[in-house]
């Protein structure tokens, strides 16, 4: 998984700037994203990464500096930011699922109001997209009838419906129980596996070496420090990048 795709990046970050008041909470961030590379994005609390995330799909409004993905700015509002919108998929912490749809309702209603699919072809790629991601025998429950772990698998699906160019994933695991994290992670890695484009914010190192491309080390609104999983956890090149490891390695 060391490879990165060639051409032209599907996602390209230049000159971002955000501030909140006058937190500058993402300072000249420059970061392309090849097609089908799993760029995991970490560091401490605060370091900006989940407000880079939600950049992306301009959840978060920047002040400075351009957006694109598949070659195209992002736009501010309006029709064309929510076509835009429609390729990316995003799955947050909170599985936000509506809580008064079926878990097959939740998946179907994007393609169906945004795709324009019909409900047949619609409920058909749902139910394949709920066994690839392990819950097809909850298609008829309500969110709250399922673990949060199923939850989040539901989510995934939601956002694989919409057939997104890039999916982001905002710490997907941090709301769940621990016995529940890794049947959302090998979810994850599968997707990885399977060429999805992915920016993934996480505190989830063992993840970040499986079915990562690049890690990107996030701290104070930059990025300090991108390279390959393995040559950042076994040789990181800046002192913040240490210190952060040795923090988080040794428990």
């Amino acid at each position: 998984m060391t490879s990165r795709p060639n051409g032209e990046p599907l996602v390209r970050l230049s000159g971002v700037n955000k501030w909140f008041g006058e937190l500058h909470v993402l300072q000249d961030i420059d970061l392309d994203i090849a097609r089908g590379e799993v760029v995991v994005v970490i560091g401490p609390s605060g370091s900006g990464k989940s407000t880079l995330c939600r950049a992306i799909n301009r959840l978060e409004p920047i002040e400075k500096g351009e957006i694109t993905i598949d070659g195209e700015r992002l736009p501010e509002e309006g029709k064309e930011l929510a076509r835009l919108r429609a390729d990316v998929g995003m799955v947050f912490q909170s599985f936000n699922l509506f809580a008064h749809k079926t878990v097959l309702e939740n998946v179907t209603l994007g393609p169906v109001k945004v795709r324009k699919k019909s409900k047949a072809d619609a409920d058909k790629r749902a139910r394949e997209l709920l066994d690839r991601v392990g819950v097809s025998s909850q298609a008829d429950k309500y969110p709250a009838q399922l673990s949060g772990g199923q939850q989040q698998r539901v989510a995934i699906a939601r956002a694989l419906a919409m057939e997104p160019k890039v999916m982001l994933f905002d710490e997907p695991t941090s709301a769940l129980d621990p016995e529940m994290i890794n049947e959302v992670l090998d979810v994850m890695v599968g997707l990885a596996r399977d060429g999805m484009t992915m920016v993934v914010v996480t505190h989830e190192m063992g993840f970040a070496r499986k079915a990562g491309n690049r890690v990107v080390f996030m701290d104070g609104g930059r990025i300090v420090e991108a390279a390959e999983p393995e040559s950042f956890f076994t040789n990181p090149q800046s002192d913040r990048a240490k210190d952060f490891l040795s923090k988080i390695l040794t428990h």
